[in-house]
């Protein structure tokens, strides 16, 4: 397998005076991901923010190995790194360092630093969707295995206020250790279209969402910028959106759907947020 299964794009980090002036167009080009599963491919996206990749692996026949980009300057991609895997998709696989996991819809793997990583499909025609998340590592973690059964559930929100949901704890302190990788997910219930609001900021991390399990017709309205300067971006099924540290990030959806966050950065507390108040949203 050579690199030409994979492809890969970078995304400078703005401060937010420059993203207040941005039109639709340029906060498309500058935040939003699309394309990230394409069969037998591997797409990436190399941010500067807290250096994240954030990527999809969709195996269509062959395993996809993960190789190395070149925004990266190591030999390999787990180098100095650690990643999560999340399928989004039909049954697959996951070959770490020549130990197979196996991962159904909505089960993550955990890989440090140091791995070596390929991914299959069970069947080409239902192929996994692995959703990649990578960030700098100090130390190697242990690989680990979490099905969506296990992990760490809330129940928040109500129908009242159109946010009813279930969040889904993938990394939490209790269970997989990172060196600063946090991943979840949030399903939101029928009925129920808003996400993270009221919302917060927390300016020691940064945050990838990725929407997934929205009907092709519906779209989601991402909500981004400074609390008094907010943007939105509209996002489709399985497109990602990057929130630097000093934005919000909060949607509202044309139907209930499920998104996966992501973070990195200097604090993995959850409870480590700065909640806007209503009335201070512009």
């Amino acid at each position: 397998m050579t690199e030409s299964h994979i492809r890969h794009t970078t995304r400078n980090a703005f401060d937010p005076a420059t993203a207040a002036r941005m039109g639709s167009a340029e906060l498309r080009e500058n935040f939003h991901i699309g394309g990230l599963f394409e069969a037998g491919k591997i797409n990436l996206t190399y941010t500067h923010y807290d250096r994240m990749v954030v990527g999809g692996a969709t195996p269509a026949g062959e395993p996809l190995a993960l190789e190395t980009i070149r925004p990266l300057g190591t030999k390999s991609f787990l180098e100095r790194r650690e990643l999560i895997a999340v399928n989004i998709g039909g049954a697959g696989s996951i070959e770490v360092d020549g130990e197979k996991f196996s991962l159904g819809p909505r089960d993550m793997l955990y890989a440090g630093m140091g791995s070596n990583m390929s991914f299959s499909s069970d069947d080409a025609s239902s192929p996994a969707k692995f959703y990649l998340l990578s960030a700098p590592a100090h130390q190697k973690h242990p690989t680990k295995l979490i099905r969506i059964g296990d992990a760490k559930r809330l129940d928040l929100g109500s129908q009242a206020t159109s946010n009813e949901r279930s969040i889904f704890q993938f990394i939490h302190p209790e269970g997989a250790k990172t060196c600063q990788l946090v991943v979840g997910m949030t399903q939101l219930a029928t009925g129920s279209v808003w996400n993270t609001m009221p919302c917060h900021v927390h300016d020691r991390r940064m945050e990838a969402y990725l929407y997934f399990d929205l009907p092709d017709t519906a779209r989601v309205f991402h909500f981004m910028g400074e609390p008094t300067e907010t943007r939105h971006v509209v996002m489709a099924n399985e497109e990602a959106v990057v929130s630097p540290p000093w934005s919000i990030h909060s949607g509202c959806g044309t139907a209930n759907y499920a998104f996966i966050w992501a973070m990195a950065g200097d604090n993995v507390d959850y409870t480590d947020v700065e909640v806007v108040p209503m009335d201070v949203l512009r």
